[in-house]
């Protein structure tokens, strides 16, 4: 199989969606892979390293659009690329297209494009790939609350994450036990943070004093329960996540004007449009902004901050499904794979995916393929 690896093109989105030795490996069971020139740089992996591995290196992005059976990338689909696809394509990314544009939707079903969502993919009731992401944002999170409570950051509560002898540590409350919220979790402990997290799944919040700490606070979630833990947070992290679906605001703006001044409010969710209701997209080069006096930091792409990382993560994690397409074809591992299968949102010219379909007034057919042996 023919397969693509275009440069991301959305604003400091610095990964790429293969590294060399997911090449490698693609090339060796003997597919072809083209990839952009430059698509690696930002994740210090050099074209030299992809020609290596056997890559042929491109020069546009049309070309690599043109010349393959199937997409694999990362950030989601922007209406050039969209453009720039041929009809029957297979495209692997974030999708997240619940929270975007309804001509990007009718161009893929249009073109006939079978589009793979990483976040939808499942394997033994979990998500595998959108795993990998959520292990690094979760981690991340607390070095970038670090950051923003310190006083060179301006109105800042100018306090340190794990306190001192005699002076209390700072307060981090976060809303959702999953793989984010845990990563968090630990990490915010292991500095010495006062951690309380919520959610209203009791085996989450059981695991979380399990495997972290009895002395890590976990609260049933309901409206009351955050009302209070936003009320008392130094920081606040949303990572609250509703399969192929809009986040829901469950913090409403009522909640952050009741926040300490210079608290530090983290929306892990705003990749599927934000948990809290004064978010809104951030970018990497400006990533936070104030409002009633609380700092919001809402970067859709956060695991592009550490890209070398979250590069290998991808590969680790989506390698097997694009090598499970490029050795059996589309159809047979489609049917092999039913993990796989719900990753897929349209097909053959109708939407797959049920919550989307509902979501745009799209009609919605159930995935059938049938084997190509």
């Amino acid at each position: 199989m023919r397969i693509g690896i275009p440069k991301e093109t959305q604003r400091e989105e610095k990964r790429v969606a293969l590294a060399p030795a997911g090449v490698d490996a693609l090339v060796k069971s003997g597919h072809s892979v083209f990839i952009q020139t430059g698509a690696g740089y930002n994740s210090h992996f050099l074209d030299e390293e992809y020609r290596k591995s056997g890559a042929d290196i491109v020069y546009t992005a049309d070309e690599v659009y043109q010349r393959s059976e199937m997409i694999v990338k990362i950030a989601p689909l922007t209406e050039e690329e969209v453009d720039m696809m041929q009809d029957e394509q297979i495209v692997f990314s974030f999708l997240h297209l619940a929270v975007g544009k309804k001509n990007i939707i009718e161009k893929l079903l249009q073109k006939k494009i079978t589009a793979i969502a990483y976040e939808l993919i499942e394997k033994n009731d979990q998500f595998p790939v959108q795993q990998s992401m959520s292990e690094i944002a979760g981690q991340l999170v607390i070095q970038i609350a670090e950051k923003y409570l310190g006083s060179d950051i301006p109105n800042s509560r100018g306090i340190l994450l794990g306190g001192i002898t005699g002076v209390a540590p700072a307060a981090v409350v976060i809303l959702g036990a999953g793989i984010v919220g845990f990563n968090a979790a630990r990490s915010a402990y292991a500095r010495g943070a006062h951690v309380i997290v919520l959610d209203k799944d009791l085996r989450r919040l059981r695991r979380i004093e399990t495997n972290i700490s009895k002395n890590v606070t976990t609260v049933a979630a309901n409206p009351f329960t955050i009302a209070r833990g936003v009320k008392f947070a130094d920081v606040f992290i949303g990572a609250v996540q509703i399969k192929a679906e809009k986040a829901p605001n469950i913090v409403t703006e009522e909640m952050v004007k009741t926040m300490k001044e210079g608290a530090v409010l983290i929306d892990v969710s705003i990749d599927q449009g934000g948990c809290i209701e004064t978010s809104r997209p951030t970018t990497i080069s400006e990533p936070v902004f104030e409002l009633h006096n609380v700092l919001h930091y809402c970067v859709p792409n956060m695991p592009a901050l550490v890209s070398r990382t979250a590069s290998y993560g991808l590969t680790n994690a989506s390698l097997e499904y694009v090598m499970e397409i490029a050795d059996n074809g589309l159809s047979n591992a489609l049917l092999a794979d039913t993990g796989l299968a719900k990753g897929v949102c349209t097909y053959n010219g109708y939407c797959s995916n049920e919550t989307i379909a509902e979501s745009f007034n799209l009609e919605y057919r159930r995935l059938h393929v049938f084997s190509t042996n």
